[in-house]
């Protein structure tokens, strides 16, 4: 089941939404900025099918 999680660019600052599978517990992937274009690390934490935390790192 996909969720989808507001995060914050850590270079330019820019919010968007990324999609999670809350179907996997502890999950990390690398996405791009939709606005500078950087690619930043995305770490989400999920439990029964919820979003538990999300952090993202440069």
């Amino acid at each position: 089941m996909e969720e989808f999680a507001t995060v914050q660019c850590p270079f330019c600052g820019q919010s968007f939404d990324v999609a999670i599978d809350t179907t996997i517990a502890n999950q990390c992937f690398t996405t791009d900025c939709e606005v500078c274009c950087r690619p930043f690390e995305v770490r989400a934490e999920c439990d029964a099918g919820e979003i538990v935390s999300v952090d993202v790192a440069g």
